[in-house]
């Protein structure tokens, strides 16, 4: 784990442990009907690079595209709310590793322009809002296990 110096301030950056191994947590954020469940529903998602796709908000929808796929290690895309008035372009970027006989996963995202303040407060609107989804995450692994 990196000291807090080391963290990117510019960046939101979450790691968690899940008792399940790789193959369920890569599942969890590359199957469309389970992702549907604890991040959001999409239309035109798979984990090929290049593909566009939509995540369906609560109160809009954010245009994403598949920028890297290592089956069962990482998967980034971008990410675009289309209904903010400045859209601005990030990248989301999960990292997955076996750890002891469960997963590390890694959520990074970037693209963050601290010299803005609408973009600082949706840097820390982001941090909370992942927290509330890595939590659902690990309520939707529980779920399919048991």
């Amino acid at each position: 784990m990196m000291p807090d110096a080391e963290l990117n301030p510019a960046a939101v950056e979450i790691g968690s442990f899940f008792p399940q191994l790789p193959d369920a947590v890569w599942r969890a954020l590359t199957e469309p009907d389970v992702h549907g469940r604890w991040l959001m529903p999409s239309t035109g998602f798979e984990p090929s690079v290049g593909t566009h796709f939509i995540l369906t908000a609560p109160k809009g929808e954010i245009a994403c595209e598949v920028l890297t796929v290592r089956p069962i290690e990482r998967l980034t895309f971008s990410w675009i709310d289309l209904r903010a008035r400045h859209p601005a372009r990030w990248v989301v970027d999960w990292t997955v590793r076996r750890q002891g006989r469960g997963t590390r996963l890694l959520l990074t995202q970037t693209g963050f322009d601290l010299e803005d303040r609408r973009q600082q407060m949706a840097r820390h609107a982001m941090e909370r809002g992942w927290r509330v989804l890595l939590a659902r995450l690990r309520e939707e692994l529980d779920r399919t296990e048991a």
